[in-house]
């Protein structure tokens, strides 16, 4: 019976290694060579446009909870946030050097800037170190940006899909946590607060990602 249950975990395991090796040999994508002017510019503005960055800009506080049970008070008139996770409340003040932060603060930074992203990432093509190029795609207009500084994890690039009006529908992603190049991730889910656009569901070959609780004030 013993050796029939290490039969049967070895006969699984294996499968799931050559489904792995499936998955990475026809999935895996090297980032996309882009052209960077005039277009990458203009599909930036277009995104920024129909999701309304000024009106981002004005918010004072956003609320909500990512998956995992990662909840988050973000004053950004202040730039502070408070994070709640298991049994952990901290308030990040994120005008401090992160040097600054302990263990527990730090690791609440962390998830703040990875969650966080997940809602707000339209709203950052235009930060510093970041790098626009357009690209050639099948199911929309391509932008790719790449982050040269800032984060946890620079060096990370993006390549939103964009349908006619601006809207993201999806992007691929290559990141260093994430080890299959060029998955592809859905953005859905949009709901309009105080006059901006976010995207609450993330559909993915993965994992389903859904952002709760969303709250915003001016």
């Amino acid at each position: 019976m013993i050796k029939a249950i290490f039969k049967f975990l070895g006969i699984g395991l294996v499968t799931l290694l050559i489904i792995g090796i499936l998955v990475y040999l026809f999935i895996d994508e090297s980032v996309p060579n882009g052209t960077a002017g005039q277009e990458a510019e203009q599909l930036a503005d277009e995104m920024l446009d129909v999701l309304n960055k000024p009106a981002f800009d004005t918010l004072t506080m956003i609320k909500f909870t990512y998956p995992g049970g990662h909840s988050y008070e973000w004053n950004k008139a202040e730039n502070k946030v408070r994070v709640q996770w298991e049994r952990n409340d901290v308030l990040l003040d994120l005008n401090k050097s992160i040097e600054d932060f302990n263990v527990v603060e730090y690791q609440g930074y962390e998830f703040f800037l990875n969650d966080s992203f997940w809602m707000i990432a339209p709203f950052k093509v235009r930060d510093d170190g970041v790098v626009r190029s357009s690209v050639e795609v099948d199911d929309g207009r391509g932008l790719l940006v790449t982050y040269t500084t800032g984060g946890v994890t620079p060096g990370d690039s993006y390549l939103w899909i964009l349908d006619d009006k601006g809207f993201p529908k999806a992007w691929k992603l290559w990141t260093s946590n994430v080890p299959l190049g060029g998955l592809k991730i859905g953005w859905g889910g949009w709901v309009e607060k105080q006059g901006v656009w976010f995207s609450t569901f993330h559909p993915s070959m993965v994992v389903d990602l859904e952002i709760t609780g969303l709250e915003v004030s001016h």
